[in-house]
C-alpha cells in the first residue's frame, strides 16, 4: 500500500510527464530510440548513456524533449543519482516547499552530498524554477568540493584578488565575484563552457541535451584529481601569484640572492614603482603566458582571451606571448607610448599595444595601437589600467639564449628561467 500510495504521489505531482521518476530500473539497461533525438543530434551518445544508467528517463510519447529547460528539481535529482559520494548525514526536509513533491528525497540527499546549501535559498527551494548556469556552476563545483580537498582547495585557489576569470563578464561586468570561484572550476575541469562570443551566460538555463553532456563529464572529473586538468592548474597559479607562468611553460622561479626565498611573480605584484625620468608610477597586476603555436593554434584557455586570427603581433615559434596588465598614474603630460617602452627599463614591464577580435570580446583594456608619440593614452594624474604584450624565449637556444626573466621592484625581485637540459 505505501508503494502505490508513492506512485499515486508521483502521478499526482507530474514526476511522470517531467521524466524524473525516481532511479530504480537497471543501470545496465539499452537506451530507448527517442524519435526527437535523432542519430545525428549532437548530444545523442550523453543522453543515451544518462538513461540507460538511469538518471533521465524520457516522455510517455517517445520523446526526449532535449531543447527542455532544466529546472531546480531536476537538476538536483540528477545530481543526486550520479554522485559516487555517499552522504555526510541524512537531510530531512530541508526546504519546506519541497514537502511531498516528487523531488524532496533527492533534493535533500543533493544537500547531504554538498551540491547545495539550504541557506542559498532562504525563501524556499521553488523547485519548478529553472536553473541558472551560475547556480549549475556553484552546484557542481561545491559537489566537487564536497567529495574532494584538492577541488575545495581550487576554489580557495581561485577566490582570491588575483583570479582571472576567462569570460567576456569578467571585465564587461555580469558575473558576480562570488560566482569567480565556481565558473574557474566548471571551465578548468571542462564541465561547462563558455559561449562563442566569449560570454558564461550566468543567468542563462539550461536544456535537457546540456545536461545530459554536463553529466557525462561529471561521471569523469569526480573520479579525477583536481591537477590532472590544466586549465585549471592555470587558473589556480593566476589566483594565488598573479600568473600562469609554471603551469604554461616549463619555466621555473629562482631565488632571491643569497637566500632561499622563491623569487615568485606575487613577490612584486600590487607594489607601486616609480618610472624613469619621473614620469609617473607603475604597478603590475599579472602576467599571462599565451601558448599559441600560430594565431589559430592556441594551447591554453587564458591564451584564447587575446589571440585570434585577428591578432596584430606576429606569432614566432621560438616565444611564448606574453600578456602583462598595470596600471601607469603619470606625473605629467610628457609620457607617450614611445616614452613608456623605455620607461622601466625592462622589456617585461614596459611592452608594446596590440590588438585582435579576442580583445574586443572579453572587454580587455589594452594599450592601443597609436602613432607613437602624440597618442593621448597617458594623462598627468589619471589611472591607466591596460594590458601589453612582450615575449619570453620557448627554448635554451632561443634569440636570447634563454635567460629567462628579472622584474625588480623595489626590494622584490620576481625572476624565472628554463631549467637546463
Amino acid at each position: 500500500m505505501n508503494e502505490l500510495k508513492k506512485v499515486t504521489q508521483l502521478l499526482l505531482s507530474g514526476a511522470l510527464v517531467l521524466g524524473m521518476l525516481p532511479f530504480t530500473w537497471s543501470a545496465n539497461a539499452a537506451a530507448p530510440s527517442f524519435k526527437d533525438v535523432p542519430a545525428s543530434h549532437w548530444a545523442k551518445a550523453s543522453i543515451d548513456a544518462a538513461v540507460s544508467k538511469g538518471y533521465f528517463k524520457g516522455y510517455s510519447d517517445g520523446t526526449f524533449k532535449p531543447g527542455a529547460t532544466v529546472t531546480r528539481a531536476e537538476f538536483a535529482a540528477l545530481l543526486s543519482r550520479v554522485s559516487k559520494a555517499p552522504p555526510e548525514l541524512e537531510q530531512a526536509n530541508v526546504f519546506r516547499d519541497l514537502t511531498g513533491h516528487w523531488s524532496e528525497g533527492e533534493v535533500n540527499r543533493a544537500v547531504s552530498l554538498g551540491f547545495l546549501k539550504a541557506s542559498d535559498y532562504p525563501n524556499g527551494f521553488k523547485p519548478s524554477t529553472a536553473l541558472t548556469r551560475e547556480e549549475m556552476a556553484k552546484w557542481l563545483s561545491s559537489g566537487l568540493a564536497a567529495q574532494n580537498e584538492d577541488f575545495k582547495q581550487g576554489l580557495k585557489d581561485t577566490d582570491t584578488e588575483n583570479t582571472l576569470v576567462p569570460v567576456a563578464e569578467f571585465y564587461k561586468g555580469g558575473l558576480k565575484k562570488a560566482a569567480y570561484p565556481y565558473v574557474s572550476v566548471v571551465l578548468g575541469t571542462g564541465l561547462m563552457a563558455g559561449y562563442p562570443d566569449g560570454t558564461f551566460g550566468p543567468g542563462k538555463t539550461t536544456t535537457r541535451a546540456e545536461a545530459a553532456v554536463i553529466l557525462s563529464r561529471y561521471q569523469q572529473v569526480q573520479e579525477s584529481k583536481a591537477d590532472s586538468y590544466r586549465d585549471l592548474n592555470e587558473m589556480r597559479e593566476v589566483g594565488l601569484t598573479g600568473t600562469n607562468l609554471t603551469s604554461a611553460t616549463p619555466y621555473v622561479y629562482g631565488k632571491m640572492y643569497g637566500t632561499d626565498i622563491v623569487a615568485s611573480f606575487d613577490k612584486i605584484t600590487e607594489k607601486p614603482f616609480k618610472l624613469r625620468n619621473n614620469l609617473g608610477t607603475m604597478t603590475i597586476h599579472r602576467m599571462i603566458i599565451a601558448n599559441a603555436l600560430s594565431k589559430t593554434n592556441v594551447k591554453n584557455l587564458y591564451g584564447r582571451m587575446f589571440i585570434d586570427k585577428d591578432y596584430s603581433t606576429e606569432v614566432l615559434d621560438e616565444y611564448y606571448e606574453v600578456f602583462v596588465e598595470a596600471t601607469v598614474t603619470p606625473n605629467g603630460d610628457n609620457l607617450s607610448t614611445l616614452a613608456f617602452l623605455n620607461a622601466t627599463g625592462n622589456h617585461l614591464t614596459s611592452g608594446f599595444s596590440f590588438s585582435s577580435g579576442a580583445v574586443e570580446k572579453y572587454g580587455i583594456s589594452n594599450l592601443p595601437k597609436k602613432e607613437f608619440v602624440k597618442d593621448g593614452v597617458f594623462k598627468k594624474g589619471v589611472k591607466k589600467r591596460f594590458w601589453m604584450i612582450t615575449k619570453i624565449n620557448r627554448n635554451l637556444g632561443g634569440p636570447s639564449g634563454g635567460r629567462g626573466g628579472i622584474i625588480t621592484v623595489g626590494k622584490d625581485v620576481a625572476s624565472f628561467h628554463l631549467p637546463s637540459k
